[in-house]
């Protein structure tokens, strides 16, 4: 199929059809079928309250793929609406973070508080500056699920708030990724850039990230950190 009988295709085809050529439409980033896949998601609004609905979660993938300011408020909107529900909805929060959508305050507060641990973590990769949000994920910070706890303090960091420094650092010496180093480079005091500069030196897997953070610090610290490391042999 050329791009437009693809774009077309979808708008028509049977159930058994719709995931594979979301997938084609996602690999190809055909921005023209935003509409399309957003008209796919809508088809099936009220299903999935215990499943994930394969065509809304391929649909949603295309959009990630495709990116852009249309694609971001298209899943926006399929969120704020209710359009996907159930395990769909962590589907959906996770191509609005890839996206960097911009969710309602409103609606961003109740999935930080939603009962499934999986919709409360992508939520927080979500989230953005408002004195409300960030209350409610500084009470995140002590989640009874350890992975939404790690979100939260993840997405504090990024918004520059402190308060997430101490969980940061634990973090860091205990289950270090890139998302955890990227998080902590703008609140980073001084124990920050050692457990980074370790990570550099310690962590083949880790040490561009430990390095692109340290280099994104304003401190002398940091930049003798860098200039160690630097003069190590590989």
């Amino acid at each position: 199929m050329d791009d437009a009988a693809l774009i077309a295709a979808i708008g028509e085809a049977g159930l058994a059809d719709c995931s594979g050529l979301a997938a084609e439409i996602g690999r190809r980033r055909l921005a023209a079928a935003v509409p399309a896949l957003a008209a796919l998601s809508r088809r099936f609004a009220g299903f999935g309250i215990d499943r994930i609905v394969p065509e809304q979660k391929a649909a949603l993938g295309a959009l990630a793929e495709i990116g852009g300011p249309e694609a971001a408020h298209v899943v926006a909107e399929t969120i704020a609406r209710a359009v996907v529900q159930g395990p769909t909805l962590s589907v959906a929060l996770d191509a609005a973070a890839r996206l960097h959508a911009r969710l309602p305050g409103n609606v961003l507060a109740v999935l930080l508080r939603h009962g499934d641990a999986a919709v409360r973590s992508a939520a927080c990769r979500c989230a953005r500056r408002a004195p409300e949000i960030h209350a409610l994920l500084t009470t995140l910070l002590v989640d009874s699920d350890r992975i939404v706890a790690g979100s939260a303090a993840c997405a504090l960091g990024r918004l520059g708030r402190v308060e997430a420094r101490a969980a940061l650092k634990r973090m860091l010496r205990e289950a270090p990724s890139s998302d955890v180093i990227d998080s902590v480079s703008a609140i980073a005091d001084k124990e920050c850039m050692i457990l980074l500069g370790r990570l550099a030196r310690t962590r083949a897997d880790l040490a561009d990230a430990a390095v692109d953070a340290l280099e994104s610090i304003d401190h002398p610290r940091a930049a003798e950190i860098l200039s160690a490391i630097s003069r190590r042999p590989s």
